[in-house]
């Protein structure tokens, strides 16, 4: 049951957005689609929503409680607008200092004003993994493939490595292999660093096929919205990359098309590994 009348799907790039639409229609949940342009996947087209520019906040704003939208959920890929030719409504442009302000501290605090903004129009956020029913990662192996000894010390290094570099907002995914690391996530996204790994030779990874792509939430992000995902293209990068397997953070990372990767995983023989904070703990 879910604790809303209508959810407002504030729609960027990518499958995410699609399968939140379609997990309301399965549930017979009203909701209403703001596209962002140049963002949003084309097949949101056809169903019930509005096309708005990132800048024209007062307008989404507007849109959502006219159409009786009482919860909102971010998702999607969006890239980060140029602010000097940012196309923005009045109420956009009254609070274009204070995501500038924002926008310099990181990706975090930027998103975390959005996330204020909508929340004092009288409309509370909920997080994707909330407006879906089969997105969140359950804990452990997820495929016929389980993570070896070697694979786990990997993975415990790389989740350390996103934990350390939180402070300074740089990304939520890191590649180890053997206990070095070879790639940390950046502005480029899980997908360009999957291809920098794959142009590594076995010398930088010390044998053929090994390392694991990890992915978890920066230290003290806001939950509701940009939790790390993996999807089918992550799994068909990773066997790419060459790696032995990808690891998520259990209940706080997203699976798109869950039965698609695990069937790409098991074709390609790497695993998908579904990890608790617990285990980071352990000695």
């Amino acid at each position: 049951m879910v604790r809303w009348t209508k959810l407002g799907i504030i729609a960027g790039g990518g499958a995410l957005p699609v399968r939140i639409a379609a997990s309301c229609r399965a549930r017979g949940d009203a909701y209403h689609i703001i596209r962002l342009a140049r963002s949003s996947d084309e097949s949101l087209a056809a169903l019930p929503g509005d096309d708005c520019a990132m800048g024209e906040v007062g307008k989404i704003l507007r849109i959502l409680k006219g159409n009786d939208c009482d919860a909102v959920v971010f998702a999607g890929h969006v890239k980060r607008p140029d602010f000097k030719s940012l196309k923005a409504d009045w109420r956009g442009a009254a609070l274009l200092p204070k995501l500038i302000a924002a926008a310099a501290k990181g990706d975090g605090p930027l998103l975390n004003v959005l996330v204020e903004t909508v929340e004092a129009e009288g409309l509370f956020v909920v997080g994707a993994e909330e407006a879906t029913d089969d997105l969140a990662a359950p804990a452990g192996a997820l495929g016929a493939v389980a993570p070896s000894q070697e694979d786990l010390a990997d993975i415990k290094k790389a989740a350390a490595v996103i934990s350390a570099l939180g402070a300074f907002d740089i990304g939520q995914g890191a590649v180890v292999a053997n206990g070095l690391v070879l790639a940390v996530e950046a502005a480029e996204g899980t997908d360009a660093m999957l291809e920098r790994c794959a142009k590594l030779g076995a010398s930088a990874r010390g044998e053929a096929r090994g390392g694991v792509l990890v992915k978890r939430p920066k230290p003290g992000q806001e939950l509701r919205i940009d939790l790390p995902v993996i999807g089918p293209e992550t799994v068909r990068q990773a066997s790419e990359a060459r790696l032995s397997g990808i690891a998520i953070e259990a209940s706080v990372g997203l699976i798109i098309d869950r039965d698609e990767v695990l069937r790409l995983a098991d074709e390609a023989g790497i695993f998908v590994y579904g990890f608790e904070a617990a285990e980071l703990r352990a000695p």
